[in-house]
């Protein structure tokens, strides 16, 4: 029964030493909301592009952008702070919370894509991009233990069950 108490005592420690999720924040100049349309005018795709101004190009260049897919990703206007704010979680890099501050937001209904027509200024490789979100570390316990730790139901006595907790 000692065993089995070590087991578990390593298995909470684990748990409540992965890593929440980080909010990295980034700041921008601008965020466009674009919606594309085909020349049929149906709805092609939503994103999302963020813009830093460039002094040497007296322009908005496209600093990088985000496939529209959840309504937190649309900028709201922060009262308290001033400029406009949004926070999703980010998959593009790793799980993680991604806050996007702008000072101005605009939104636009296009039949070309904004973002594609920037690559003519800047080459995408060139683009400074957000905050890229570093790799969660690895828990250094291995699911076998877990599994043992946590199941409380009897073990079924078959070859896939065995190949599956000798690995």
């Amino acid at each position: 029964m000692g065993a089995m108490s070590i087991q578990i005592a390593v298995c909470m420690a684990a748990l409540t030493l992965s890593p929440a999720d980080e909010v990295t924040v980034d700041q921008v100049d601008l965020v466009e909301v674009n919606h594309f349309y085909d020349d049929q005018g149906r709805l092609v795709f939503d994103q999302v592009i963020y813009y830093d101004w460039s002094t040497v190009h007296s322009r908005y260049q496209v600093r990088d952008w985000r496939l529209l897919k959840t309504a937190t990703q649309v900028p709201l206007r922060d009262w308290r702070d001033g400029g406009y704010v949004s926070e999703w979680e980010d998959f593009k890099q790793r799980n993680g919370v991604r806050r996007v501050r702008a000072k101005s937001v605009r939104e636009t209904w296009t039949q070309h894509d904004p973002e594609l027509v920037e690559r003519e200024f800047l080459a995408q490789e060139k683009r400074e991009e957000l905050t890229r979100i570093p790799a969660a570390a690895p828990i250094p316990v291995s699911r076998r233990n877990i599994r043992q730790a946590t199941s409380p139901l009897p073990r079924p006595e078959n070859s896939e069950y065995r190949a599956a907790t000798t690995r």
